[in-house]
């Protein structure tokens, strides 16, 4: 019951990022019916463009075997041993050709169905893996008896398949056995390729139908609940009290720097108690002056008081301390229509440059 509610739960679609997670951890759907599919269709190529080669090779071989045994010596084991491999070698080499297309078509089956990837997590020792009950519940689970039904029910159709090409198959072979050899492995090799031919074209398909089907329940598999989409969207944005806190953190390492840097300051314009703007001017050395601090309310005062604790002349102007904090950045020069305004300070700050330090100027 627990499962099922958890089920009814997840109602939304796998997000890209549980997707590639599952990707990375070899979680990837997979559909078995693909290779046996693959398997018949090299059987099916072997048999129709190679078996009656390899055939004919081997016949010659035992033919000539059987018409000159005197060819052959048997008197010692060890002439026994050296036969019997020659024969498996002769006949080796015309099943190397089937195995090559077995192991080919079983490759590029996989390869089409996902793409090779290293998975360490999937070669991982776990005790999970070993656990007799998990073994158990794989093999008598529900899961287990699906895929038991399953291929029961593959095995009862293709032994169908079987019985209908067969069918009515005595007289051919009856008429093949009083026939030369030759003929009569022409006769097999057609049936041979009848049926896996039928086999194949059933198993087109059920493989089919397994690979849509193994990419469905995939896709199932992956869904989750809504609370589960938030909290990714929440882990990639970031949380937001954190992201607050990375702000005002943020906030503060400026104040601080900035901070540091009013006592490099030329001159600072400030409204009394709102506004104030720390300047620095070196001549020849900037263009025109650089903010280096601004603040309101009480970081304005804070600007005031290292100020004046550093003997930096502060001028009171409302209306360009008021007009000023809102057009320029810290680090930056004063905008153009500033010039004339903060030059005439300047100019009243280097006449007056021997007067006491710190002391409003009006």
């Amino acid at each position: 019951m627990a499962d099922d509610s958890d089920k009814d739960s997840k109602t939304e679609d796998a997000t890209e990022k549980k997707i590639r997670d599952a990707s990375d951890k070899g979680q990837l759907p997979f559909a078995k019916d693909v290779p046996v599919l693959a398997s018949f269709l090299a059987i099916l190529v072997f048999m129709i463009f190679l078996a009656q080669p390899g055939a004919v090779h081997v016949g010659g071989f035992l033919t000539m075997f059987i018409e000159r045994p005197e060819s052959w010596s048997l008197s010692t084991r060890q002439d026994a041993v050296q036969l019997y491999t020659q024969v498996l070698i002769e006949i080796g080499k015309v099943l190397a050709a089937l195995l090559a297309l077995l192991i080919a078509a079983g490759v590029t089956a996989s390869i089409l169905q996902n793409a090779p990837r290293i998975v360490l997590d999937r070669v991982e020792p776990k005790l999970s893996r070993i656990s007799l009950k998990q073994g158990w519940d794989r093999l008598f689970g529900a899961k287990g008896w699906a895929e038991f039904a399953k291929s029961l029910g593959k095995l009862i159709l293709a032994g169908l398949v079987v019985y209908s090409v067969m069918h009515g198959a005595e007289v051919q072979l009856l008429a093949g056995m009083i026939t030369q050899p030759e003929a009569f492995l022409s006769i097999i090799r057609e049936m041979t390729i009848d049926i896996v031919l039928s086999i194949a074209t059933f198993m087109v398909i059920v493989a089919g139908v397994d690979f849509l089907w193994s990419r469905y329940h995939w896709r199932q598999d992956l869904r989750m609940t809504k609370q589960e989409v938030k909290d990714e969207m929440k882990q990639a944005e970031g949380d937001p009290i954190m992201k607050s806190r990375m702000r005002s953190l943020a906030r503060d390492r400026a104040r601080r720097r900035m901070m540091d840097e009013i006592p490099t300051a030329t001159l600072v314009i400030a409204n009394p108690t709102h506004y104030a703007i720390a300047l620095r001017y070196v001549r020849d050395v900037t263009p025109a002056p650089v903010v280096v601090a601004k603040g309101q309310d009480l970081i304005a005062l804070k600007i005031r008081e290292i100020a004046e604790s550093h003997e930096i002349p502060v001028f009171e102007d409302v209306a360009l301390a008021r007009s000023m904090y809102d057009q320029v950045s810290v680090d930056s020069v004063i905008p153009p229509q500033f010039y004339q305004a903060v030059a005439e300070l300047v100019r009243v700050l280097y006449e007056t440059k021997t007067a006491s330090a710190a002391g409003k100027v009006t």
